[in-house]
């Protein structure tokens, strides 16, 4: 009974050491989502685990935890190269363009892991930690891709729209490897100070197929890919500042100028536009006055032709019935002329006689016959001498007139 008892506490006792023992020197492992982790197992044998969850790792293995894509920042003033977020902050970084100006870029850029197990062996072996590997290879491997594409431009250039050139030079050489540039002499003339000067500016090589010669890829031999890289700021030294902003004060006033300039112009447009149109008026006017003249003209001129024709009518008319009339009073006159033929124009005689009589018995009426003293007699034919006197006037009348009187 007692041999069995100390059985079971050797078993039990057994079983709780190797319960201890599984808890201090757990085989077990586990890979988080998003990570790979690198197993160095205590016969040596190193392996990646990949696949995320638990997995077998073996007793008094070490492992080494590396994030899938790790992004390297150069948005602060100083490095720290402590891993926070998959991401390790390394500063801003200082560029010098071609005109020999400075700026900070400020930026961030994500670089991913290979997938395969031997080159993430060899960056594990080489650097050990994420930290180290971007301090040793992704750190100055960023700052020389972005310093290349610095050289490749002035500041001014820059400034006026070489911003998303830079870029896409600086995430070429990061995919690809950074280019061999050489230096090259050009003449221009210096806005400011108004004069010719020699520029010398940094191009970069070529081959005889006319693509960029470049260096070795250090991330390459890792087969390290380039996720994506931004360029947020980039912070001219403060004679660039100066400088930029002497010409912008000159672009802003030569802007404005071409700006007066061109408003002067529209201005002279719209006013030589609103003169020929006041011409046009005014021409539109004056001929619709010409033309409200020609037309009255025109009305007078039917109007007169009207009365004229009204005239000639009238006149055709007056003439027509003057003839009439002479028609009539030819008439009239060869039927008087005929009966004074007939009857030897007694009528007109007897009424010129009447007349005739009318006139010296109305003088001889008014005139005093009777003397006053009266001497002598009676005419021999026993009539006075007036009566004798009024005589001979009517017979003298009858004579004149052709008229017999007497009595037959």
């Amino acid at each position: 009974m007692e041999k069995l008892n100390l059985k079971k506490v050797f078993m039990l006792g057994g079983a709780v050491l190797a319960l201890i023992l599984l808890i201090s020197f757990n085989p077990f492992s586990y890979n988080p989502a998003g990570s790979r982790t690198c197993v160095t197992q205590a016969s040596g044998n190193q392996f990646v685990q990949f696949q995320t969850g638990v997995f077998w790792a073996g007793f008094f293995a070490k492992e080494t935890e590396w994030s899938n894509q790790i992004s390297v920042s150069y948005v602060a003033d100083e490095a720290d190269y402590d891993l926070v977020d998959n991401t390790v902050e390394i500063g801003k970084i200082n560029i010098r363009f071609n005109d020999a100006t400075t700026a900070k870029v400020s930026g961030i850029t994500q670089y991913i892991l290979p997938s395969g197990e031997k080159e993430m062996l060899e960056i594990h072996n080489t650097h050990r930690t994420p930290e180290s590997l971007v301090k040793r290879r992704l750190s100055p491997y960023t700052q020389e891709c972005l310093q290349s594409s610095g050289q490749l431009l002035s500041s001014e250039a820059h400034y006026s729209g070489g911003r998303a050139q830079m870029v896409q030079d600086y995430l070429d050489q990061l995919k690809n490897g950074a280019f061999l540039l050489k230096i090259q002499e050009n003449n221009t003339y210096d806005t400011l100070e108004k004069a010719p000067k020699k520029v010398y500016t940094v191009v970069t090589q070529v081959d005889k197929n006319g693509q960029p010669k470049r260096k070795f890829s250090s991330i390459k031999e890792y087969e390290i890919s380039v996720g994506d890289a931004q360029i947020t700021d980039v912070d001219y030294q403060e004679q660039v500042d100066k400088m930029l902003a002497k010409k912008i004060e000159a672009s802003t006033n030569a802007s404005v100028s071409k700006q007066q300039l061109m408003t002067a112009q529209q201005q002279a447009l719209t006013a030589k536009a609103q003169g020929e149109a006041q011409l046009v008026k005014i021409e539109y006017e004056q001929k619709q006055a010409q033309t409200k003249q020609v037309v009255a003209a025109q009305t007078q001129v039917q109007l007169a032709q009207q009365d004229l024709e009204k005239q000639s009518i009238q006149e055709k008319a007056a003439i027509k019935e003057a003839n009439k009339i002479k028609i009539l009073a030819d008439a009239n006159a060869s039927e008087k002329q005929r009966d004074i033929q007939a009857n030897g124009a007694l009528e007109q005689k007897l009424e010129a006689y009447i007349r005739v009589q009318e006139a010296w018995a109305k003088a001889a009426s008014s005139s005093n016959w009777v003397p006053t003293y009266q001497s002598g007699g009676t005419s021999p034919n026993g009539g006075s001498n007036v009566n004798q006197m009024v005589d001979m006037f009517m017979f003298k009348s009858a004579a004149a007139l052709n008229l017999d009187i007497k009595t037959k």
